[in-house]
């Protein structure tokens, strides 16, 4: 005789959850979003070669290395011979933090200059146009395409 159970009951808590997949963890893990902090990982090496440079640039621009005791959800082990004892450094970088609004702004003053140097080109190639075949402006704008 076949079972005469009510499909209402029928649920996936009843029969047992499905399988769980296995994802690869990542190479570099994202910290809990803190309000108001910013994170990147700093180049501080390349095959082996230290990059002081790169590491003292992100400095002034006001990120700060991460102490590996506030962020405990990482679970990670630095680098062996990590010349940033205490914080957290994986495979030549080293995950530092600002804040959003200092990272907000540093934005917009490259959109700035970008913006500035394409009024530039755009000023010089207009000026050395011939009244006889006049330039329009070039018209900017992308578009992304795939397939057929």
């Amino acid at each position: 005789m076949a079972d005469r159970t009510p499909r209402t009951l029928e649920t996936r808590e009843a029969t047992g959850s499905r399988k769980k997949q296995w994802k690869r963890q990542s190479m570099l893990p994202t910290p809990d979003p803190r309000p108001g902090i910013s994170f990147r990982w700093v180049r501080t090496s390349t095959l082996g070669n230290a990059d002081m440079t790169n590491v003292s640039a992100r400095f002034r621009e006001g990120y700060t290395p991460v102490k590996a005791s506030d962020y405990p959800e990482l679970q990670i082990m630095s680098d062996v011979d990590s010349r940033f004892a205490g914080n957290i450094e994986v495979g030549g970088l080293l995950l530092c933090a600002a804040a959003s609004e200092d990272v907000e702004a540093r934005v917009e003053g490259q959109l700035e200059i970008a913006q500035n140097q394409i009024e530039s080109v755009d000023r010089n190639l207009m000026r050395e146009s011939d009244s006889r075949m006049p330039m329009l402006r070039p018209e900017r704008s992308s578009k992304t395409s795939f397939g057929k």
